[in-house]
């Protein structure tokens, strides 16, 4: 069954802030298999200019979607999770994430749309930090499989 168009607009606040720390950084990067030693290593970090470790470019898909999560569990929206697959994921930075930052996001249904067999749903999640200093912006679009049938 087809996506309820009605969700596309909707905005969804995360419920609390997202704290970071170091060993966060550390596992999300051990996780994604990438060694860097800027997201291990203080010195290292501050010689590439940084004022601490720096998290990975997508570190935000860690905390990015849970704000709307609440929509895309919403039973009438109707997706039908059984099926979902990832389609994309893209992170526009106006700066880096670093241990310490106290992080909010707003996320909105920005597009639902069928392709083929499939629907598509868009979400754009602006993260801020608590004094509302704009980080990034993240764009997920998630596939649910035989959905437009």
């Amino acid at each position: 069954m087809a996506l309820n168009r009605d969700f596309v607009g909707r905005s969804y606040a995360s419920a609390a802030p997202y704290e970071v720390s170091r060993v966060k950084i550390r596992e999300f990067a051990a996780a994604i298999g990438d060694h860097n030693p800027i997201y291990r290593d203080r010195d290292a970090a501050q010689a590439a200019g940084h004022p601490d470790v720096v998290a990975p470019p997508t570190f935000p898909i860690v905390f990015s979607l849970q704000s709307g999560g609440e929509a895309l569990a919403d039973p009438e929206l109707g997706l039908n999770f059984a099926m979902v697959v990832h389609g994309e994921q893209r992170f526009e930075y106006t700066r880096p994430i670093y241990p310490g930052d106290e992080l909010v996001t707003r996320s909105t249904i920005t597009d639902i749309r069928s392709a083929g067999r499939n629907e598509l749903l868009t979400i754009k999640s602006e993260v801020s930090t608590v004094a509302g200093e704009p980080v990034c912006t993240t764009y997920n679009t998630i596939v649910e499989r035989g959905g437009a049938v």
